[in-house]
């Protein structure tokens, strides 16, 4: 199997397949290498085409010897043509990855499922997470599924949607006075003295292996062939280098030809430390205190910010922020060209989207696709007031009088 060791993603120092995610040389980020010189291409895609209608369909590229089992299936999420959207921003070929459609309704389903798997395989009982949100409802929905203990970690003015979402799995939900960082923070120093299996700490390298799902099904849903370019919120960085990192796998393997697609990350103004580095041109990212309605992407010190820095610039992208006043704007866009509503996360990456193509970055035949990592119903405060409601008797008059443009010709 291509699975082979954890790598210092700095040094290159190997470990065994374990629980870890620091390098015990330089102190660096650790990931899963892989060794693609025993897969054909014609077999995997043999493979995949004939796997289950889940993200386990991408076995081989995953950190695992055999397909683990699984409670909760996820991914195969709709990759959606959006014509009136492409048309409304001035482009001709825009896709919508919709990862709202996922079980706990965001892309954080993949992630958690990867996580969860590998944590049973190497015997952990219990399961937990420092969360903005997301990740809290998948976690605790899929440690129910599997009969994992869980506990979940977040901050404490998390938006209520969420909270309620992540309470009715019966996980042991830890509200804490301070933003994320302050979560992670603490999770980070729990996960040393309990033997448990913190999925974005000590299992970090498996858990963001689920990412790269997102590029397999892009890619596969346009036909085994690449993107010109991706927009993608960006966090602590994670997603956005991982979507990029699938698509380079699939084309060490011969699944995909070409260039790795232009990259284009999204941050939301009042927490963008990775955006703010690109601006300045700066290889690292200053942490800052997040500010932000998009509380899914409020990362004041992101993990992985140098890493999305250095992929925006290698692939010829960029990463820019909006307020919340336009992605308040971004949500209503996409949900008004395509029927899909967003979170506040979403509002981000079709904002960013819509700035890009205004600026005149993107060419108008390139074919673009945007993705979007979670469901609108989890942050509603964030659309309340940005529509009206007409109010009216029960008659064809009272209709007629409130709304006169529609009245009967």
């Amino acid at each position: 199997m291509p699975v082979q060791a954890l790598a210092c993603k700095e040094c290159g120092s190997e470990y065994e397949l374990g629980a870890r995610y620091v390098c015990e040389q330089c102190f660096g980020p650790l990931e899963v290498r892989y060794e693609y010189g025993s897969l054909d291409a014609e077999s995997a895609k043999r493979r995949i085409q004939a796997g289950p209608h889940n993200l386990w369909r991408y076995s081989d590229f995953l950190p695992f010897e055999q397909t683990p089992k699984y409670a909760l299936p996820a991914g195969c999420t709709p990759l959606v043509r959006a014509p009136r959207l492409a048309e409304a921003i001035g482009l001709r070929d825009v896709w919508v990855k919709n990862d709202a459609a996922n079980p706990t309704h965001s892309f954080k389903d993949r992630v958690v499922s990867v996580a969860l798997a590998k944590a049973q395989e190497l015997g952990y009982q219990t399961v937990a997470c420092a969360s903005t949100g997301n990740l809290a409802n998948a976690v605790a929905a899929h440690a129910a599924a599997a009969g994992l203990e869980s506990y979940v970690f977040i901050p404490a003015d998390l938006e209520e949607q969420k909270i309620l979402a992540t309470g009715v799995y019966g996980t042991k939900l830890v509200t804490v006075r301070g933003n994320y960082d302050d979560v992670n923070r603490l999770c980070t120093e729990l996960s040393a003295d309990r033997d448990w299996a913190f999925v974005n700490v000590n299992v970090r390298p498996y858990y963001a292996e689920g990412s790269k799902t997102l590029a397999y099904e892009i890619a596969e849903g346009l036909g085994f062939e690449l993107p010109d370019r991706v927009v993608a919120p960006v966090a602590s960085g994670s997603l956005f280098t991982k979507i990029a990192r699938g698509f380079d796998g699939w084309r060490e393997v011969g699944l995909l030809a070409g260039e790795t697609p232009t990259m284009n990350g999204a941050q939301a103004e009042g927490c963008s430390p990775v955006a703010q580095a690109f601006d300045a041109g700066w290889d690292i990212c200053k942490p800052v205190k997040p500010d932000t309605i998009a509380k899914s992407l409020a990362i004041g010190n992101p993990a992985d910010g140098p890493y999305a820095l250095e992929l925006a610039r290698r692939s010829g992208g960029t990463i820019d922020a909006v307020n919340d006043d336009e992605i308040r704007a971004g949500i209503r866009l996409l949900a008004e060209t395509t029927g899909i509503f967003t979170e506040t996360a979403g509002g981000v990456t079709t904002a960013t989207l819509a700035t890009l193509a205004a600026r005149g970055d993107i060419d108008p035949d390139e074919r673009v696709v945007a993705v979007i990592t979670g469901e609108g119903l989890k942050t509603l405060d964030a659309v309340r007031g940005t529509f009206e409601a007409h109010e009216i008797d029960a008659s064809v008059e009272s209709f007629d009088t409130a709304l006169p443009a529609a009245a009967a010709v």
